[in-house]
């Protein structure tokens, strides 16, 4: 486990400072994926995997001054560029580790993740302790401004049978881990896979 935490955090570590100035444009795709999420005022949402923070303007928007936006991530440096940016105006950051949140269970009504799928060691493990947080019924949108067709062309690489995102495969992870899946868009500008915590 902590050889895969440690890949991860010297791979974000290293891109950190440039994170934003190599993605620009994401700004509007962030924003509508929060609001692909029913969120409303005074609710509680949190960010897993937040980066640099690009999602958590929209998110407090969405839940408005009064609720609660948490912006969670294992990599100090990407947590600092959140600052810099002024982004932990819109939302309290901690440096967690996903798989073991420091957080009430079902203490949330809400989770967004973007690009994290691609970076979770145990998957299972970790979106159940995302469903933990959770109260039965809300949702989770896992996000990432680029389809996985488009992101694999990106790589040099091909879309595989066995990418952990692909609806086959994300479907019964997603049902194990305490969720089902709700919808499930993948295009050239945007992947974004709804799921609603199990009652």
């Amino acid at each position: 486990m902590a050889h895969d935490h440690t890949h991860v955090q010297d791979f974000f570590t290293a891109r950190a400072a440039d994170w934003d100035s190599r993605f620009p444009d994401d700004g509007p795709s962030y924003a509508a994926a929060v609001n692909s999420l029913a969120l409303g005022p005074g609710d509680a949402v949190l960010d897993a995997g937040c980066g640099t923070g690009r999602a958590l303007p929209a998110l407090r928007a969405a839940v408005e001054p009064r609720g609660t936006v948490l912006g969670v991530d294992l990599t100090a440096a990407m947590l600092e560029s959140a600052v810099r940016a002024g982004r932990d105006r819109s939302g309290a950051l901690l440096l967690a580790d996903v798989a073991r949140l420091p957080l009430q269970s079902q203490s949330l009504d809400a989770v967004f993740a973007a690009g994290l799928s691609s970076h979770l060691s145990h998957p299972g493990t970790d979106l159940a302790e995302l469903a933990r947080v959770v109260r039965p019924g809300v949702q989770l949108a896992l996000f990432h401004p680029i389809g996985r067709a488009a992101l694999a062309t990106r790589h040099g690489r091909r879309v595989t049978d066995d990418d952990l995102r692909a609806e086959h495969n994300l479907r019964p992870l997603l049902k194990r881990s305490g969720w089902r899946l709700d919808a499930y868009t993948d295009e050239d500008d945007r992947f974004l896979a709804l799921a609603v915590r199990s009652l």
